[in-house]
């Protein structure tokens, strides 16, 4: 493996701050190279999009730069990448579209384990159409989304079925490929929130049992966006609420308004600098983001098996992840101990440690934590042993302390 972590830390301004940062799962800092290409591409000269002037081909240049990067990462087609603000700012605008389709009596599936961003957005659109919600449930013992769960719920009044790729508290990471040949065969539509996954592994989209997938740019190092991917063909048969003059053409007519082209070009450089992660990685850009994640994911879970065998010496602790597949992301308490002062008092050690829900609201409450949720720490491209070492350290002084 030529995964070289002290190398990669020195790409990262904000590392210099002396932070250990164990928030990646909210959004991870962002490398210098990224942080030029959005000043480059906004400061240059630029217009709306176009091929006749050279400031609307720079705008060209920025969507199709993006669109070509995200292909890439995905393994997709270009012309099913849909750029939005957010992952809920696009599940909200296909929950509409989608809905368009149900009627009463139709059933969709969603999932207990899942961010309420891939939840709400079709229950809401569900609740409207007067379409029946099921729930797949997670068993709290295990952490798992055992697959039989969500296939049991299928029936031929399915339409829809929405599950994470991987929860963003617990890690926990379902068996995508088996639920989605079961949804597929049911003749339904499997969506999958790719948000918490994306940044930990290889995603190859067109070998996939998956009609739409999307993830969050800013927590694969790059700025704050998402996209949204699906066969070209299929995002031709929907018809989404638009202004009358804007273009039929897919994927812009998911787009609305101006794009922003500097965000564009963040998330290319982005994928450019993931795709090099692995020094030795070689080929194509495909084959490179390919090297450079298998690597990723081996450093992560190397990482992640320290970090666990120091948290299970504390004393008190309980921790939620349990899932035998899952990402580099840790959920726990620690007897008596308020989730809330111990973020407090490691934000004062320069160690970042949320306490919360994380807007998985349902799995919190399955697991008796409430709305208040718990203690979250998520490995990323640039943490190290050193990061893991002061995480414990500074656990074990806060309870030396009560």
């Amino acid at each position: 493996m030529s995964y070289q972590v002290d190398q990669v830390r020195k790409d990262f301004p904000s590392l210099n701050s002396g932070i250990a940062y164990f928030d990646g799962p909210g959004g991870t800092q962002t490398p210098q190279i990224v942080g030029d290409a959005i000043a480059k591409a906004i400061v240059q000269p630029l217009s709306n999009r176009g091929t006749t002037t050279i400031s609307e081909q720079n705008a060209e240049d920025c969507v199709v730069g993006y669109r070509n990067a995200v292909a890439d990462l995905l393994n997709c087609d270009p012309k099913g990448v849909v750029y939005g603000r957010s992952w809920t700012q696009l599940t909200y605008d296909f929950s509409r579209t989608l809905a368009k389709s149900w009627s009463k009596g139709d059933e969709i599936i969603i999932s207990q384990l899942d961010h309420d961003s891939n939840i709400r957005p079709w229950v809401q659109a569900a609740d409207a159409k007067g379409v029946t919600v099921k729930w797949a449930k997670v068993n709290t013992q295990t952490s798992e989304l055992d697959t039989q769960s969500v296939t049991d719920l299928l029936s031929d009044k399915t339409k829809f079925v929405a599950v994470t790729g991987a929860s963003n508290t617990l890690g926990t990471r379902p068996d995508i490929k088996a639920i989605g040949s079961a949804v597929q065969a049911n003749g339904s539509l499997f969506l999958v929130d790719g948000v918490h996954l994306t940044p930990h592994a290889v995603i190859d989209f067109k070998n996939l049992p998956v009609d739409f997938y999307g993830f969050s740019s800013y927590k694969l190092l790059g700025p704050h966006c998402a996209s949204f991917v699906a066969d070209p063909s299929l995002l031709e048969t929907l018809s989404n609420d638009k202004l009358l003059p804007s273009t039929m053409v897919v994927p812009e007519r998911f787009e609305f308004g101006t794009l922003p082209y500097e965000l564009m070009a963040g998330v290319s450089a982005a994928i450019d600098y993931v795709a090099g992660l692995d020094k030795s990685a070689a080929g194509s850009r495909r084959q490179r983001l390919v090297t450079s994640l298998n690597a990723l994911e081996e450093h992560e879970q190397s990482l992640f098996d320290y970090l666990v065998a120091g948290l299970t010496k504390l004393p008190g602790i309980t921790i939620y992840s349990k899932a035998k597949h899952h990402t580099p992301t840790a959920y726990f308490n620690l007897k008596d101990v308020v989730a809330a002062d111990l973020y407090k008092f490691m934000a004062g050690k320069k160690i970042n440690l949320p306490a919360h829900n994380f807007y998985a609201l349902e799995v919190s409450r399955a697991l008796g934590l409430g709305d208040t949720g718990a203690i979250r720490a998520g490995l990323a491209p640039y943490s190290t042993k050193d990061d893991v070492d002061r995480l414990i350290s500074g656990l074990e002084e806060y309870l030396a302390k009560r």
